[in-house]
């Protein structure tokens, strides 16, 4: 098996890992607590899954054959949008500062933004993405 096959099946474990921590139902009568430990799984799977969708698209582009500007997340995103891989390049990039963001520091409203974010916008690009790998190969 390829590192891309090997790689395409562990994001997609981890976008399906994702999916399930975002079907937890938030309710008015769950303590704070409760919240923010919901919350808190859900960023720690976002981050997971990020990092996994990058990488995964930085195997496919070198199974491709497109090794150039290949290094870092954002060289990625742009390379996978120019061969087709993504079809908007700029909320990918938002994701990757959204996973920045989460990675250097902590701060409570943008946690919850980025939640938010991650259950109405982002989510959709991570299935996107998972349907594409699964017509390649």
């Amino acid at each position: 098996m390829s590192r891309f096959q090997e790689r395409k099946k562990d994001y997609k474990n981890a976008y399906t890992k994702l999916e399930e921590a975002l079907s937890e139902e938030i309710t008015k009568d769950l303590s704070e607590k409760t919240l923010q430990v919901i919350i808190d799984g859900v960023l720690h799977r976002f981050e997971f899954t990020f990092e996994l969708a990058w990488k995964t698209m930085k195997d496919y582009l070198e199974y491709m054959g497109i090794t150039n500007k290949t290094g870092s997340p954002r060289e990625n995103i742009q390379q996978a949008f120019k061969q087709g891989i993504i079809e908007d390049g700029e909320i990918w990039i938002e994701i990757m500062l959204a996973r920045n963001e989460l990675s250097h520091l902590y701060d409570e409203a943008t946690s919850r933004k980025i939640y938010h974010n991650i259950k109405t916008k982002y989510i959709k690009e991570f299935k996107k993405l998972e349907e594409k790998f699964e017509q390649i190969l």
